[in-house]
């Protein structure tokens, strides 16, 4: 397969790892909608759950990662092609688009709600989450892409080294981030922000994300490099990280607010126990398992052919628009089977946590309606992936 298309900052291999991500997250919103109704939205968090839907849940872990990671590398391979001064306001303009879609948008699709949420006293509920935390690391980025490469790069390794000696004095999560609390507590921690008419939860900490962003900004160079030092750095570089953390896991002292804990007559909970690590924020052990396997990928994905390959890269090539869409999809989706079951459409115009106790299905179900969302929604990703390639529109730089 052709490394890139007609754009030279466009390789094949990064839409392919995109791809992957995006099929990937959609099991996890499913998941949240159709599997038993649970008050956490994250099933990893509560310790002691079925080791199916343990790796049901891990395997999205990398999702977000590799979407902020290659955001920063798509700015890195761009800067070729425009000034400073534009790129910079390429990425604040496309980062607040991001944040201001976030708050408006994607918000209302996860609740379908715009008008206030009853379960939180009639407040617009405004959940901050990867779209967000894209957005305002690339509002950073525009800045920071100032300063010479490697020390975007040099800034970006320092937070994902350094970011968890934050954990020894960071006020910690909480009611799963739903207080209320200063704006900088949502740096590093899940936390709200709760006004008269609005309930801003903050999701996904901001700093980690940032760091991941700039890292990918200056990881864009390896991607000009001639193919055979290109895959040796991103397979020793993603091998390294796994190393790295499993060599930190076994320490078991820093990297990960979580330490883990050996169950000796449970093999399956000390496998869980150990690999359960901080997403939010994003902890150094959770970027090195999820980016060192991102980095495998991207080596190999410059060979994969053949007709799986390309449907991963028509997803890869349309996150956005798959993003939005398929929340509203799978949210719809679950408010006709639930009418159909007998349930009340109302208990179902809330956030996926506030459904029926009774509400729920098991994992087969879950993964054939994936399958359905994804084999409805490839003829959309296609066509719009034709409309990017043949159009030059300015504004679809932004979708």
């Amino acid at each position: 397969m052709s490394q890139s298309d007609s754009r030279a900052y466009r390789f094949a291999s990064i839409d392919i790892i995109r791809g992957l991500a995006v099929i990937l997250m959609a099991i996890d919103h499913v998941r949240d909608y159709f599997y038993y109704a649970s008050p956490a939205a994250d099933p990893m968090a509560t310790g002691a759950i079925e080791p199916e839907i343990f790796f049901t849940r891990f395997i999205t872990h990398f999702c977000a990662p590799v979407f902020v990671f290659l955001a920063g590398t798509s700015a890195g391979l761009m800067v070729s092609r425009k000034s400073k001064h534009q790129l910079a306001a390429f990425l604040i303009k496309r980062g607040l688009w991001l944040v201001l879609v976030e708050m408006v948008i994607v918000s209302v699709g996860w609740t379908f709600s715009p008008f206030g949420v009853e379960a939180l006293g009639g407040k617009v509920f405004v959940i901050m989450q990867v779209i967000w935390a894209i957005g305002a690391s690339m509002i950073v980025l525009g800045i920071l892409q100032f300063l010479p490469v490697n020390l975007v790069l040099g800034l970006g390794l320092g937070i994902l080294f350094g970011h968890n000696y934050l954990d020894y004095f960071w006020p910690e999560t909480v009611n799963y981030g739903m207080d209320d609390g200063p704006f900088w507590i949502t740096l590093h921690a899940q936390s709200s922000i709760i006004t008269d008419s609005f309930h801003f939860l903050f999701y996904y900490p901001l700093l980690p994300w940032v760091g991941v962003m700039a890292f990918g900004f200056g990881c864009a160079r390896v991607f000009t490099l001639e193919q055979a030092l290109r895959q040796k750095i991103l397979l020793l570089s993603g091998v390294g990280a796994l190393v790295l953390f499993f060599v930190l896991r076994l320490i078991n002292l820093y990297g990960d607010p979580k330490p883990w804990s050996a169950v000796p007559e449970h093999l399956s909970q000390t496998a869980m126990n150990f690999l359960n690590v901080s997403k939010y924020p994003p902890s150094l052990m959770y970027l090195c398992i999820t980016l060192g396997f991102a980095f495998v990928l991207l080596k190999y994905a410059e060979s994969w052919n053949g007709k799986f390959a390309k449907i991963l890269m028509t997803f890869g090539r349309v996150p956005f628009l798959f993003y939005i869409v398929h929340i509203y999809l799978i949210h719809a989706l679950c408010i006709l089977v639930a009418s159909v079951q007998g349930f009340e459409i109302a208990n179902f115009m809330n956030d996926f946590t506030l459904f029926p106790a009774s509400w729920g299905f098991g994992l087969p179900v879950i993964y054939a309606i994936w399958l359905g969302v994804l084999i409805a929604l490839y003829p959309v990703c296609l066509w719009f992936a034709n409309v990017k390639k043949t159009r030059k529109d300015w504004w679809l730089s932004y979708l």
